[in-house]
């Protein structure tokens, strides 16, 4: 199976890199021609990737027709940008493997349902899982979850990625893992406003749990199941991004913590934490589906500069006592 990644970013690279482990044939498409020459003479990405040296038959390519000949594809391009990358690809059927977390604004759909509409000839695989892409890329054990609806493809898809240090369980619940990686961007930044703002370990490990809750109920609504959002792409990839720096959202959330506003914050970034974009529409989708999400609003509320870290944390501790 040749390999394509769509996606020069640090995850898009650190999968290319997993692919093309043991001289598999693998092509990258960058939007950035500093980072195809980089790979292509150099074999290293130090624009997004620094540090790491890419694997000789990783190659890069600036032309997303050089894909045609590719049997699947990795999408690893941010989430709002995902139906203009698709709609530049032309005629493609080949499985489009997911690896973006977030959900559409504008339209609240998930990934797997833009790359429908998009490209409806198209089969569909998710893949998410707590993945820091440097460790991804320095052969550090990592375990994913790849969901997919038809199980011969998916377990083909695994046969092709796994490696001794990279490891997916297979999974036929396609939205369950697009809800935990979406929603756990979101929750990640509150965690990082917890850090930020000096609130102490019991309040990121109470956020942890409430969070989860708040996905659990947002995903069963959404068709879900339970197992799938307790497993590597919804409980274990809130954990990871809920604990680290190393993560884009609960950066972010530590900056906001610290009295930054959210526009200070988010202008000129090179890297997308995605759940500044994700928060608003699932806090729509949420509202429109009847489920409580108390974090998710308090995030946009501090996104959207309508409240302050102090008012924001009163706001949820006095909420009405209740049952677990």
């Amino acid at each position: 199976m040749r390999i394509g990644v769509i996606g020069g970013g640090a995850w898009g690279t650190a999968l290319a890199q997993v692919a093309a482990a043991g001289g598999e044939d693998v092509l990258l498409w960058a939007m950035e021609a500093e980072v195809v020459q980089a790979i292509n003479a150099s074999h290293v990405n130090a624009l997004y990737l620094p540090g790491r040296t890419l694997a000789p038959s990783l190659r890069a390519s600036g032309d997303m027709d050089d894909l045609a000949d590719r049997d699947a594809l990795l999408v690893v391009t941010p989430a709002q940008h995902l139906r203009a990358t698709l709609e530049r690809l032309s005629g493609a059927r080949v499985p489009l493997i997911l690896c973006a977390k977030g959900i559409e604004a504008g339209t609240g759909l998930l990934m797997s349902q833009v790359a429908q509409e998009v490209k409806p000839d198209a089969p569909i695989a998710a893949l998410s899982g707590p993945t820091f892409a440097h460790e991804v890329a320095d052969g550090l054990p990592t375990a994913v979850t790849l969901a997919c609806a038809d199980g011969d493809l998916a377990a083909r898809i695994a046969s092709r990625i796994a490696r001794p240090s990279f490891r997916p369980y297979l999974s036929d619940d396609v939205v369950g893992a697009e809800i935990g990686g979406a929603v756990k961007n979101v929750l990640a930044i509150a965690c990082g406003v917890a850090d930020g703002a000096g609130l102490g370990l019991n309040a990121r490990a109470a956020l942890i749990s409430r969070g989860f809750a708040e996905m659990t109920r947002f995903g069963l609504a959404c068709g879900a199941r339970g197992e799938t959002l307790a497993g590597l792409s919804g409980l274990g990839d809130l954990v990871l991004t809920c604990s680290s720096t190393d993560s884009r959202n609960f950066s972010l959330g530590k900056g906001l913590g610290e009295g930054r506003p959210a526009s200070e914050l988010l202008a000129n970034r090179r890297t997308v934490a995605e759940g500044a974009f994700t928060a608003p529409v699932l806090r729509d989708c949420a509202r429109k589906a009847g489920v409580e999400m108390p974090l998710v609003e308090a995030v946009c509320a501090l996104i959207e500069e309508q409240m302050d870290v102090r008012a924001a944390v009163a706001a949820l501790l006095s909420r009405p006592l209740r049952a677990e």
